[in-house]
């Protein structure tokens, strides 16, 4: 009998990267004496008034689908918040443009299937989340990657070699500010510069807004291309829950789009998870409409965990931590570092410290390290023990090698 011989799905898929996170991380789950800090992770547990909404919507027995855009009064929320975090006579923001979805990254992807076809070229800013930039592969796009630059002042983007890489035949931006893992964040004259030269080129821009509450230099948040939008402008936001209202494992998410686009992008969540879970949205009203103050406590801890950190990085040898401008990660450089995966392995399993590989970013994050910062400082005081034994020891390696 002939054997049946083992079908592989198809290339774009075979060819996808692992997460070099998640190969750091399986190394190190389930043990109790890694202290980890490689996901993008508050350490504190949602709070309760959000945990609340979600049981007694659970108790009143709302089990059932929703619509596939989500609840009318999520989507209404939504709106309300970003219209007063971003007025903008041209382009107000309501509810007919916003779609609830099933996480952050759920929302990157089904904007990306709304926009993108086979062989469409796809420009992404790095160094950045792994996912951003495998999920147009999946749908066969060709990526090219513009890299921020580092130096004194930390990361920074040449925009003359982002526009050059616009090119009017390229489909689709993506661009994730402030960024994960570098904190860099983009500039309002930035903006307006890459929007017009989208709106020139009628090229679509999907923006990863997930960390515009996170960032420590703003009064209010990250500078928004929605503060400077047109009403007809190709521009897809996408957003979370997780890091500003400390609900990372909810699972729930959001999009704001033209209201074309949003009608048309129903029939892609019904095809691919129908529908948000009601009581998670239940808790996101709760989170958006009453979460102001977790936001703030939010940004206050993070910032002093930031300072705290960095200047402890700064303190070893040969250790280059600039403070980010937001988000949640210190991405800093190692002198002599040439295989951050290897140095990250062995953190885990000879110190018991877990942090994500600069390589997981882009070829541009080799030689660095991502910590997420958005811990206690005494736990953060304990992992730098560890990391400077780690240190220590990889130093030491590399003076006995020939």
């Amino acid at each position: 009998m002939q054997q049946a011989v083992l079908t592989l799905p198809r290339d774009a898929v075979v060819n996808l990267r692992s997460s070099k996170i998640r190969e750091v991380a399986n190394a190190g789950m389930g043990r109790d004496d890694v202290l980890a800090f490689w996901f993008g992770e508050p350490d504190e547990v949602t709070p309760e008034f959000i945990r609340t909404a979600a049981s007694e919507s659970l108790m009143r027995g709302e089990t059932f689908y929703s619509h596939n855009l989500g609840l009318p009064e999520l989507r209404a929320a939504v709106a309300d918040y970003l219209a007063a975090l971003h007025p903008n006579a041209d382009a107000p923001i309501r509810a007919e443009h916003i779609a609830i979805t099933s996480a952050g990254v759920n929302a990157l992807s089904l904007a990306a299937q709304c926009i993108v076809n086979p062989g469409d070229r796809v420009v992404c800013v790095t160094p950045l989340w792994p996912n951003l930039v495998e999920i147009p592969k999946i749908l066969s796009a060709d990526v090219t990657c513009v890299a921020l630059h580092f130096g004194e002042r930390g990361w920074q983007l040449d925009l003359d070699e982002l526009l050059d890489a616009l090119t009017p035949d390229t489909r689709l931006l993506m661009v994730n500010s402030p960024n994960n893992p570098t904190g860099w964040t983009l500039s309002r004259v930035e903006q307006q510069t890459i929007l017009a030269h989208c709106r020139k080129h009628g090229i679509w821009l999907l923006a990863d807004d997930a960390y515009e509450r996170l960032a420590f230099e703003e009064a209010a948040c990250a500078p928004s291309f929605f503060d400077i939008a047109h009403a007809d402008d190709r521009l897809v936001s996408a957003n979370t829950f997780s890091k500003s209202w400390l609900m990372t494992g909810w699972r729930l998410g959001w999009l704001v789009a033209p209201t074309p686009f949003i009608e048309q992008l129903g029939k892609v969540i019904e095809y691919n998870t129908s529908c948000s879970p009601v009581f998670v949205q239940r808790a996101g009203i709760a989170a958006i409409t009453g979460g102001d103050a977790v936001i703030a406590h939010t940004r206050e801890r993070f910032r002093a965990a930031r300072d705290h950190l960095c200047a402890a990085l700064n303190a070893l040898p040969g250790v280059h931590a600039p403070p980010p401008p937001g988000a949640m990660y210190a991405f800093f450089r190692v002198d002599g570092l040439t295989d951050s995966l290897a140095f990250c392995q062995r953190l885990v399993s000879e110190h018991g410290l877990g942090l994500a590989p600069g390589a997981a970013f882009g070829d541009e994050g080799e030689g660095f390290v991502r910590w997420c910062f958005a811990s206690d400082l005494a736990r953060l005081d304990r992992a730098v023990e560890r990391f400077a034994r780690g240190l220590s020891a990889f130093r030491a390696a590399a003076t006995r090698r020939p």
